[in-house]
C-alpha cells in the first residue's frame, strides 16, 4: 500500500466515519487508539485527530506527545483535536457558555485557502462540542468562523512548520455537513497529495500479491459460513494459493432450509476446494435438553471447534488457519475504551488457533462490511452469497427459543423459507438489511375449518441498519404480512400464529436470544 491516512481515535462515536468519508475518495485509512501512535514511514501522508467525548479541560485528557506528528506530515485537528492542538501550542481554550451542537453555517472566511476551495459561502457544518477555541496558538492564522463562534477554522502560518496543520472545529466527516467531503478531498489531495488509488481492484491485486509472497507454499485451513465475510475472504485466498486452501463448510442443522446443498454447489462452481461435513447429529445431541441462550451458544461453538478440529486431523501440512475478521471486529478489539461489555458471547471460531497450533491470515482485516461486498462483486462472487442477509453463526439455534430439536428446526425452516421467498418475490429482500422468523416456546389456540387447534407460535423479525450496530425495525408493508402469514399457517402444521417484531437496537437486540 503506497499511501494512507492515519486515524488518531480520542474514543469519538464519529472516528469511524472519518475512516469511511476518507476511503469513499478512495485512499486508505487506519484508526489507532490515540496511545499507539505507528512510526509515521512514508506511506502515511498525513494524520486526523478525531473529535473526544472528552474535554481538553479536564485533568484526564487524553494526551499525546504532539512532536511526534506536528512538521512530519500534515495533520487535520477535529473538534477535540483542534482544541488539543490549540491548548497544547499556546492557544486558549474555556468551557462553552452552552454546549454548541447541530447545523452553523460557515459564513465568515478570513483568508483564501485550498482547505476550502470550491467551499459554498455559508456552508453548513455540523457542530458538536462543549468547549470553544478562545485563542489560536502564535503562528497559527484564522480560516473561518461561523455566525456563533469565531474559531471555526484555522491553520498554521505557511513556513511554521515543514508541514502543514489544520484545525476545525465542526465534523466534516457527518453527513449534515454538507460540504464535509469537498473539505476532506481538499486536505488530503489537495494539501497532502494523495493520489487516491485505493479501489476494490487495487485492493484485489495488492492482496493476492500480499498473500502469495507471505504464504509461499504453504497450506490453508479455513472455516466457511455461506456469508459475505468467510466467502471473500476465501477467494482472495483461492486467487493467491489456488488448492492449497481447503475449506470446510459444516452442516451443523442449523442452516436455513436447503442452504447446505446451495452453498456447497455454490461453492463448487466458484471453483473452491470445499469440503462438506454433515454434523447435525452431533450438534443436535450436544443442544439436547439446553434452553438457556448463553449454553446453546456454547454448545455450538464447541461443537463447532469439536468438529472442525477432528476433520483438520485428517489432513497434513497445514500451517495458516484463514479467517473472515473485518475492520469493525479489529477496531473493536483495540478500541481506545477497551473492549465493549458483553452482551452476548461471540460465535466465531475464537478457540480454533490454540487447539489447532496453527498461524492466522485474515484478508479482510482491513475492510468494513460494505467494502468487502465491492470486493466480493470485483472477483465475481454471485449475488445469491454478495447479497446475503447475515445470519448469526449459531443460526436457528438462537432463532428457536428454548430447546432445540430436529422437528423444531424443521417447522422453522419451513416458515423461514416462506418469509425468505416472499421478501424476494415482492422486491423487499434487498430493501431490508436482515430478516429472519423466531419460533416462539409459546402455542395459542386457533381454529382450523371447524377444529380447534393448540399450536406454535413463529415472529418474524425484519430491520433495517449499516452495520449491526444500530437497527431499526423495517417498515413493511402490511399487505405483504398478511401474506406471509397466511401462507405459513396454511402451509406450515404446527404454526397457527403469526406477529411481527417492532422493536428497535437497542434496547432490543437484533436477535432474541
Amino acid at each position: 500500500m503506497d499511501e494512507k491516512i492515519l486515524i488518531l481515535d480520542f474514543g469519538s462515536q464519529y472516528t469511524q466515519l472519518i475512516a469511511r468519508r476518507v476511503r469513499e475518495l478512495n485512499i486508505y485509512s487506519e484508526i489507532v487508539p490515540f496511545n499507539k501512535i505507528p512510526k509515521l514511514d512514508g506511506t502515511i501522508k498525513a494524520v486526523v485527530l478525531s473529535g473526544s467525548p472528552f474535554s481538553v479541560t479536564d485533568e484526564k485528557a487524553l494526551q499525546i506527545d504532539l512532536n511526534q506528528l506536528i512538521g512530519h506530515v500534515p495533520v487535520l485537528g477535529i473538534c477535540y483535536g483542534a482544541q488539543y492542538i490549540a491548548q497544547k501550542l499556546g492557544g486558549k481554550v474555556q468551557p462553552s457558555q452552552k454546549r454548541e451542537y447541530g447545523k452553523a453555517s460557515l459564513n465568515r472566511f478570513f483568508k483564501k485557502d485550498l482547505f476550502f476551495e470550491g467551499i459554498s459561502p455559508n456552508s453548513q457544518v455540523w457542530m458538536s462540542h462543549g468547549d470553544t477555541i478562545i485563542d489560536i496558538p502564535q503562528g497559527f492564522e484564522l480560516l473561518a468562523g461561523t455566525e456563533s463562534i469565531d474559531v471555526a477554522a484555522f491553520r498554521s502560518v505557511e513556513g511554521q512548520f515543514d508541514a502543514p496543520v489544520y484545525c476545525i472545529q465542526f465534523h466534516p466527516e457527518v453527513t449534515h455537513s454538507l460540504e464535509g467531503k469537498t473539505i476532506l478531498h481538499n486536505f488530503l489531495v489537495n494539501i497532502s497529495g494523495c493520489v487516491g488509488d485505493w479501489t476494490p481492484a487495487s485492493f484485489v491485486e495488492d492482496s493476492v500479491k500480499e498473500l502469495k509472497n507471505r504464504l509461499g507454499k504453504e497450506k490453508v485451513l479455513m472455516g466457511l459460513s455461506g456469508g459475505v465475510d468467510s466467502s471473500v475472504a476465501a477467494t482472495l485466498l483461492h486467487r493467491a494459493i489456488g488448492d492449497r486452501l481447503i475449506c470446510f463448510f459444516v452442516d451443523n442443522g442449523l442452516l436455513r432450509k436447503d442452504e447446505y446443498e446451495e452453498v456447497l454447489k455454490s461453492y463448487h462452481g466458484q471453483g473452491l476446494n470445499v469440503v462438506g461435513i454433515d454434523a447435525k447429529d452431533r450438534f443436535y445431541r450436544a443442544l439436547a435438553g439446553l434452553t438457556d441462550p448463553e449454553e446453546k451458544r456454547k454448545a455450538i461453538g464447541g461443537m463447532f471447534i469439536e468438529v472442525f478440529e477432528e476433520e483438520a486431523g485428517k489432513l497434513d501440512g497445514i500451517t495458516y488457519l484463514g479467517q473472515g475478521t473485518i475492520y469493525p471486529d479489529v477496531i473493536e478489539s483495540v478500541s481506545v475504551h477497551g473492549p465493549s461489555v458483553t452482551i452476548k458471547s461471540h460465535h466465531n471460531v475464537g478457540g480454533l488457533p490454540d487447539v489447532l497450533k496453527l498461524k492466522i491470515i485474515e484478508p479482510l482485516r482491513s475492510l468494513f462490511k460494505d467494502e468487502v461486498r465491492r470486493v466480493g462483486k470485483e472477483l465475481g462472487l454471485p449475488m445469491a452469497i454478495l447479497g446475503r442477509h447475515p445470519f448469526p453463526g449459531p443460526g436457528l439455534g438462537i432463532r428457536i427459543l428454548g430447546d432445540i430439536t430436529p422437528e423444531k428446526v424443521a417447522l422453522l425452516q419451513e416458515a423461514d423459507a416462506i418469509f425468505t421467498k416472499n421478501l424476494k418475490k415482492f422486491d423487499l429482500y434487498d430493501k431490508v438489511w436482515q430478516a429472519g422468523t423466531i419460533l416462539l416456546p409459546v402455542q395459542s389456540v386457533g381454529v382450523m375449518g371447524d377444529e380447534r387447534t393448540y399450536e406454535q407460535t413463529v415472529a418474524l423479525r425484519a430491520v433495517n441498519s449499516k452495520d449491526g450496530m444500530t437497527a431499526e425495525w423495517s417498515r413493511l408493508p402490511h399487505d405483504f404480512l398478511a401474506i406471509v402469514s397466511s401462507e405459513i399457517i396454511n402451509n406450515v402444521k404446527g404454526i397457527n400464529r403469526v406477529v411481527y417484531d417492532i422493536s428497535t437496537k437497542p434496547p432490543a437486540t437484533i436477535e432474541w436470544e
